[in-house]
């Protein structure tokens, strides 16, 4: 028999195709897309731009991303019928599985529906983007019977997005924060995420902590009793998550800006310890969860919030598989029976 590669759990170290759109480095040195260092893209872009460069390949000029700003407002309302469809799912059900079903709606409405051509995909591309703020407000809305808030037409993404999640007007200052958040999330490679919600669970933690006079202790009682600490180490990389510092800064300066830090000092703890005892790093959704906790944003919204950022570069990945389509067939490494003899069913035992 022809010897084949071995098969890897999860696919770990398995290289499975080619891909010009970002780059990781395991040592947590830094995050690219394009080329462009995302620490720089955080703190100077907008998503917009972001989005653009990782769907179109590079960034725009002016007048490229004033009629992509454009475009993706006029893309911001969804289709009329979601309204009844988000009113039917069921309360108990998770906003993102609701997410998940809004979405696939959308592909059999779209007006580009069965056309793989590079710029009808582009175009899908740019509505998924744009309705993802309204989709995942309706589907925490809809099965509560309640309305989705008008959109500021005026207001760019995150700020109109942010609006959409507090129901309230955030300010210019906020609005930067939270994008500079979406721009960390856009993109990681073909890792699509297990969509585990660890910024959700890391809040949890920090409010179950509840005061920063607690944080030692409880943390260390909960890595004696080997509890699962959410938030920290990260599969891809070696050491820490270069992500992670980025939002870190920022949050700490929204905390001293609006003079609350106490959910900061308790993080600060928790990290501490963490690389005492465990040599652990936090990774992006650690720092992450305190900022949309302090950003207002109820933790339901937190892993939507993540699908919304990272559409730009699932799309990407789409495209580009589809650009230089061939089809995907891996194999398996069989590990069942040989030599099996049929019996007979009146034979069985």
């Amino acid at each position: 028999m022809t010897q084949r590669p071995q098969a890897q759990s999860g696919m770990e170290g398995i290289i499975a195709g080619w891909s010009a759109i970002s780059e990781v480095d395991p040592s947590g040195d830094k995050l690219i897309y394009r080329g462009y260092d995302v620490r720089e893209l955080a703190e100077k872009s907008s998503y917009e731009e972001v989005a653009y460069l990782i769907m179109m390949g590079a960034l725009p000029d002016a007048k490229q991303l004033a009629d992509f700003k454009e475009k993706l407002v006029e893309e911001r309302i969804i289709p009329s019928e979601l309204n009844d469809i988000f009113k039917r799912m069921p309360e108990r059900a998770s906003v993102m599985d609701r997410l998940r079903t809004a979405v696939s709606f959308l592909g059999l409405v779209d007006p580009d529906e069965g056309n793989d051509t590079h710029d009808a995909n582009i175009r899908k591309a740019i509505r998924l983007v744009a309705k993802m703020p309204a989709l995942i407000a309706g589907c925490y809305l809809g099965p509560k019977n309640k309305q989705i808030p008008a959109q500021n037409s005026k207001f760019p993404h995150a700020k109109n997005f942010l609006a959409l999640l507090t129901g309230k007007e955030p300010d210019d200052y906020s609005a930067k924060i939270f994008d500079a958040s979406l721009i960390l999330y856009a993109e990681h490679g073909f890792n699509a995420s297990t969509h585990g919600g660890a910024n959700e669970q890391a809040m949890k933690m920090l409010l179950e902590i509840g005061e920063p006079a607690k944080a030692e202790s409880w943390i260390r009682d909960a890595l004696a009793k080997k509890k699962k600490i959410m938030g920290f180490g990260h599969r891809v990389y070696k050491i820490q998550d270069s992500r992670a510092p980025i939002l870190k800064k920022m949050l700490k300066e929204y905390a001293e800006k609006m003079r609350n830090l106490k959910w900061l000092q308790i993080a600060d703890t928790v990290e501490r310890v963490m690389k005492e005892e465990k040599n652990l790093f936090p990774n992006v959704d650690f720092p992450c969860a305190v900022l949309y906790y302090e950003l207002g944003i109820s933790m339901e919204f937190y892993t939507p919030i993540f699908a919304a950022a990272r559409m730009a570069g699932w799309c990407a990945h789409a495209i580009e598989q589809l650009d230089n389509n061939r089809l995907i067939r891996p194999e398996c490494e069989y590990t069942g029976a040989h030599d099996q003899s049929y019996t007979p069913i009146d034979q069985r035992r």
